[in-house]
């Protein structure tokens, strides 16, 4: 069976989409729709498909399409729900449950006939989060109902009638920045955070601050400060404290508004607002030596258990920029040191990291400089963990990972995957990256040399349980995220309740480090990586010129190469 996948964008969804069915050994090849009617037709002729899913489509597709070949969409809203603000309407509104809907391409658009329907319980927690997580998992099972039912001669789909008792949507209208407008003088912090949440990834919540237009993004509640409504009142950790009328809440990064046909970068805030800040404004100083999350914007914390340190890194979007790749390394020398077994790398439950800032990168005074500080930082950081031989060390992954991410991942002792992550682990994509890492040591003694430049030159994604066939992984755990931690903790007991059997496998480690080491050193695979990537940073400009279409969501009218069979 030929499905062809058409998108927006080859986003966090439609990898899923694309994963699931190649693991499922369908043939899958994907388009990606920027409006050229006629590109989008060749492509399709060409494969000729069976079936067309739109996993993230923001676009509508064209009759001669849907009415040749069947067109299913995938509408983030229970039944019923039509309009493109679907997910944002359902945050703001503190909806109790939500859904996913996969139905029939029409003229109308969200108001085809339905294929399969099903709901969830509503986190709070932003749009991105809940996106990549509750929407994301109800689309999948959605999918597997449809492909029974396509393949089903018997089955029609259910026409939208809006009188019936379970059709509970409605058409909603495009939410607007009046719509989404904070009176800081009136709203409670959980409105606020609602209507932040509700905007996160894309566009934020435009407001003022300091007289300077800007968009509001990765809002948190904060629990103790209280000022007066509207005001900055506290820094930490790179993000401002806004009073509100019954507390506060901390806004961590944020977009200026520039100029009509101009895009702002999105930042951490006290970077946008700058010199814009009074003198008067208290920064509040983490403690990271500290156990525990001490704020609730903190980015990096630790936990002790049972003898094991659980080291979080929860980064906006699993960007990780220099100063906060030098913090992570400061934090886990202070773990490290301290009478434990192990070390458990956790992420972010979100994403567990993608690298390199390259928001951050894209806005500093000499680009190139900040890239070659930025992957040393992470080199530094990675080096440490390989070296650690007197600790096991876990990387457990509950969120998506690209790039230097995954490689961070493969440098501990052990890999855990929650069933349902995405891993990209390549960097060609950007401009023919040619990545650091340490990934030239870490992936081929996972996978082998061949694997490792089929993975790092195709630049597809891949599911966790096709890595653990690889051997990138070494378990793929529960797809529910407090089972997959509850898991990941009763493994890592596992590991280390036999001392003698946790001192085997410390001094095999240590053994086999040695013999690495004498064959090459880990200094030489850095320096030869790093070569590569001074040419990418200093030599030419596809890697910047791809970066700045990348930070600012400029397409190439491309779409990549993703129909190769790749298991």
């Amino acid at each position: 069976m030929l499905i062809l996948l058409i998108s927006t964008a080859f986003n966090g969804l439609s990898q899923r989409f694309y994963t699931e069915l190649m693991d499922a050994n369908y043939k899958v090849s994907v388009e990606l729709h920027h409006g050229d009617n006629e590109k989008l037709l060749a492509g399709i002729k060409l494969f000729n498909p069976d079936l067309i899913l739109c996993p993230f489509l923001t676009r509508h597709l064209s009759k001669d399409i849907y009415t040749n070949y069947p067109c299913i969409i995938v509408h983030p809203g229970i039944k019923g729900d039509r309009g493109a603000s679907s997910l944002d309407w359902a945050i703001q509104n503190n909806v109790a449950e939500w859904g996913v809907t996969l139905l029939q391409a029409d003229e109308e658009m969200d108001a085809g006939d339905i294929w399969s329907s099903k709901t969830f319980p509503m986190r709070t927690a932003s749009k991105s989060s809940i996106y990549n997580r509750e929407v994301t998992e109800t689309a999948v099972k959605c999918l597997w109902e449809v492909l029974t039912y396509f393949e089903s001669p018997d089955f029609k789909p259910e026409a939208l009638n809006c009188e019936q008792a379970d059709v509970i949507g409605k058409f909603q209208p495009f939410m607007k920045q009046a719509d989404r407008s904070i009176n800081w003088q009136t709203q409670t912090s959980d409105d606020i955070a609602r209507h932040i949440h509700a905007a996160d990834g894309s566009p934020g919540v435009l407001d003022e601050i300091y007289g300077q237009a800007v968009f509001l993004h990765n809002v948190h509640k904060e629990e103790t400060l209280t000022g007066k409504p509207g005001e900055v009142i506290a820094t930490a950790n790179q993000a401002i404290c806004r009073a509100t009328i019954d507390g506060a809440v901390w806004i961590g990064h944020l977009k200026q508004k520039l100029e009509k046909g101009k895009k702002g970068v999105k930042l951490p805030s006290t970077q946008i607002l700058g010199s814009l800040l009074p003198k008067e404004v208290k920064n509040i100083e983490i403690d990271y030596s500290k156990e525990g999350k001490q704020l609730a914007c903190q980015e990096v914390w630790y936990s002790l258990e049972d003898g094991v340190a659980y080291l979080h890194f929860e980064f906006h979007n699993g960007a990780m920029n220099t100063q906060q790749c030098q913090l992570l390394l400061k934090v886990y020398q202070h773990i490290a040191a301290l009478p434990i077994k192990a070390i458990v790398l956790l992420g972010g439950r979100n994403y567990w990291s993608n690298g390199i800032h390259l928001n951050t990168i894209e806005v500093a005074k000499s680009p190139a400089n900040e890239s070659w500080f930025n992957i040393n930082a992470i080199d530094d950081f990675i080096h440490q963990i390989i070296t650690t031989t007197d600790k096991l060390t876990i990387s457990a992954m509950a969120g998506n990972s690209a790039a230097g991410g995954v490689m961070l991942a493969l440098c501990a002792d052990f890999v855990f995957a929650r069933n349902g992550v995405i891993m990209n682990p390549h960097y060609k994509s950007m401009g023919d990256l040619f990545g650091s890492e340490y990934w030239t040591y870490c992936l081929p003694k996972r996978v082998g040399n061949e694997k490792a430049i089929e993975l790092t030159e195709q630049c597809l994604p891949i599911s966790a349980n096709y890595a653990l066939q690889l051997g990138l992984v070494d378990k793929v755990l529960d797809n529910n995220h407090a089972l997959f931690y509850a898991q990941v903790k009763n493994l890592t007991q596992l590991l280390i309740s036999d001392n003698v059997s946790l001192q085997q496998i410390l001094n095999k480690k240590s053994e086999q480090r040695g013999i690495d080491e004498s064959s090459k050193s880990l200094n030489l695979y850095r320096k030869d990586e790093l070569k590569n990537m001074y040419v990418n940073f200093y030599g030419d400009d596809k890697y910047h010129k791809a970066r700045h279409r990348f930070v600012f969501k400029i397409s190439c009218n491309e779409t990549p190469c993703n129909c190769n069979d790749l298991q």
